[in-house]
């Protein structure tokens, strides 16, 4: 028989509990466990005043900023819906059924005061960092990193050529924020001073965001977010925000290494990267640290004409010469100078020569310097690091560690496509920072969760 039309009816009182409606085996159940935000409030504490009405709990923020990016919620407004309607992010977020949801624009204001001022988002990056190191997924043996595009918030319509950018004609007073804070990075090794080539375009809106091309596509503005991972269990140790080019990709390593070994004390038996860190400044600062480079080496010596390469020669660093395949010297210097402000210095690029009479005289010639009457190899400052880079290719070990670094790439994708972080909704050097520290965090967390998951409820008969 047809059944009664069912209507709802408002009770005078309710039995109800979120937590029996949040399923077992949700994401954010096994997120939460590993969640330890007891230390904001310490933290936070110098940056509250001690009068006036009381502010809306930080942990509530950061909870509710940790569900957006942990399930790719990328708008705080919507996020504010979603925490309002869903009963598993009201749990996470320690809110019952009558709390209040916070104002989006609440996000905006703590974000920019005393979230920002605080460094409160690296503060918690770091905890996360220390939960893993504690669970045991970080052993600090094996390290990997690698950076990539994230398109900024800016339209490349609104953009200036560099040349009629005038940087003393801004009154930061009237500037936008992030003006301003591009006006604060031009010093700044990861950004401004990273190099001097100056960009095609510079936006309005972003000045600090990159133009480039790199993606062999339509260019656009950037900024770059730089992983350093550890490889067991890809568990992203740090992370940093530059500008989209290589010497300021680069120079974020050696900042981000030497930031993990002030705060965690992890010093990395190797690090694993692609060719874009080949380079000898970069070799040479990883090997006077005692870090082994599996890392391929940018060499241009090779030689397209069939003739012989500087790689045919021998090095000979007892007596500081190259000897080439016929055994003879190619030196830098064929005297010993008294003045000990001449000679070679270690420093730059050194030129060994051999003698042209013993050139001339060569019966491979044809196969050494055909066009030229004597034979010379320039050695860099840091062959010594390259050649160690070099021989760890040569090892087994290399090509575990080229397999290995696959896992940072496997982590920026699952950045674009699973947590959404295709483009940037916050502007400015700080904003970049910002949405890549929370990002990390989430990944991080929800790194933990898929290896130790919440155990899972049986009901009983």
């Amino acid at each position: 028989m047809l059944g009664p039309k069912q209507e709802a009816q408002g009770a005078l009182f309710y039995e109800f509990s979120i937590d029996d409606h949040v399923p077992q085996d949700h994401l954010l159940r096994s997120i939460d466990r590993f969640v330890d935000l007891s230390s904001i409030r310490p933290h936070l504490a110098e940056f509250y005043s001690h009068t006036g009405r009381p502010s809306i709990d930080p942990e509530l923020l950061i909870r509710m900023l940790l569900v957006g990016y942990c399930l790719g919620i990328r708008s705080e407004r919507r996020l504010c819906e979603e925490v309002h309607l869903n009963l598993a992010y009201r749990w996470f977020c320690r809110l019952d059924l009558a709390d209040p949801v916070p104002s989006h624009s609440t996000f905006s204001k703590n974000r920019h005061g005393r979230f920002r001022e605080s460094d409160l988002l690296r503060h918690l990056f770091e905890t996360t960092v220390a939960r893993c190191i504690a669970d045991g997924l970080v052993s600090g043996q094996r390290f990997a990193a690698d950076a990539s595009l994230i398109e900024a918030d800016a339209n490349k319509q609104n953009s200036t050529p560099k040349a009629d950018w005038d940087t003393a004609a801004i009154k930061p007073d009237d500037a936008p924020r992030s003006v301003r804070e591009y006006l604060d990075v031009l010093d700044d090794a990861a950004f401004g001073a990273a190099s001097d080539v100056e960009p095609k375009f510079t936006s309005h809106s972003d000045p600090a965001s990159q133009w480039t091309a790199a993606r062999k596509g339509p260019a656009f503005f950037a900024y770059s977010t730089n992983y350093l991972i550890d490889t067991d269990y890809s568990v992203i140790v740090d992370v940093e925000a530059t500008r989209s080019i290589r010497q300021a990709e680069v120079g974020s390593v050696r900042s981000m290494l030497d930031r993990v070994k002030g705060t965690f004390d992890l010093h990395p038996e190797r690090i694993i990267a692609d060719t874009a860190y080949g380079s000898g400044p970069m070799l040479g600062w990883l090997v006077d640290r005692k870090i082994a480079p599996h890392i391929p080496v940018i060499d241009k010596a090779g030689r397209t004409d069939g003739t012989w390469s500087r790689s045919d020669f021998q090095w000979d660093a007892e007596n500081d010469q190259y000897v080439c395949p016929e055994g003879q010297s190619l030196k830098q210097f064929r005297r010993n100078y008294s003045d000990p402000n001449r000679g070679p210095d270690g420093k730059g690029v050194a030129k060994y020569r051999a003698l042209k009479r013993t050139c001339q005289a060569c019966p491979s010639k044809a196969k050494c310097c055909p066009n030229a009457d004597f034979r010379s190899i320039t050695r860099e400052e840091h062959e010594d690091a390259r050649q160690v880079a070099r021989d760890i290719a040569k090892t087994k070990q290399y090509v575990i560690s080229m397999r290995l670094r696959k896992k940072v790439e496997m982590l920026f994708a699952h950045l674009k496509r699973i947590l959404g972080l295709g483009r940037l909704r916050l502007r400015g050097p700080c904003g970049a920072n910002d949405e890549f520290l929370l990002a990390a965090t989430a990944q991080n967390l929800r790194k933990l969760a898929k290896v130790f998951p919440a155990p899972q409820q049986t009901s009983e008969a």
